[in-house]
């Protein structure tokens, strides 16, 4: 398999076609290799446009996903970025080439080890992946960017009030097959900014809890 020609059809074929158009996005594409952050028996799989099994029943997020939420939060050199949900550690690596620090909170241990590992072999040294649930987990400071790697019902409040103003928060609403990814702006200390973005379906976040339902 001739891996540049794959990650070079990735970029083209798939990336692209789904309104990722931003320079600086897609040369990172080249230089944070997907491949490497997953086993040598899924490295062929890895450029294609499909999420992969990664631990504990966890399946990865698709590259083009993977690429549109790295645009769409655009990181810069300052940002501090919290990702909920490591997965392989690929999205966090992303971010990492573009923000000041990433925290990841990861609540399957066998998967926050499998990101921490590819952090690391990757020699990605602002990054810091931490084991808890980020939902409930409100001892941080604020950040610049975070970014929900599973889906949830409903824009959790509490990641809202973690926001710098200025700050974007990434995350997916809605219950299968329909949702909706969704970029929350803080744009002051009062008042948010909601956009959805595009339609998609994804996994729910480990951790989340379903909403109550009401019955008469």
């Amino acid at each position: 398999m001739n891996i540049e020609q794959a990650r070079f059809n990735m970029i083209e074929q798939q990336i692209r076609p789904t309104n990722v158009s931003a320079p600086e996005v897609l040369e990172l594409l080249g230089i944070v290799k997907r491949e490497n952050f997953f086993p040598k028996e899924q490295q062929s799989l890895a450029f294609f446009d499909t999420g992969l099994p990664l631990a504990a029943g966890v399946i990865s997020l698709s590259p083009k996903l993977e690429a549109r939420i790295v645009q769409e939060v655009a990181a810069k050199k300052t940002d501090s970025v919290l990702v909920i949900g490591a997965d392989s550690g690929y999205l966090a690596a992303l971010l990492a080439h573009q923000a000041r620090h990433v925290t990841v909170m990861e609540a399957v241990p066998e998967v926050k080890s499998l990101a921490q590992d590819n952090i690391s072999k990757n020699g990605i040294t602002n990054v810091d992946v931490q084991w808890g649930d980020a939902l409930k987990n409100t001892n941080f400071a604020n950040f610049d960017v975070i970014v929900v790697t599973g889906s949830l019902e409903a824009v959790p409040e509490n990641l809202q009030q973690q926001l710098n103003v200025g700050g974007r928060l990434f995350v997916i609403i809605g219950k299968a097959p329909v949702m909706t990814a969704t970029l929350v702006t803080r744009e002051s200390e009062l008042f948010f900014n909601t956009k959805a973005l595009f339609e998609t379906s994804v996994p729910a976040l480990t951790q989340a809890v379903p909403a109550p339902t009401f019955t008469l």
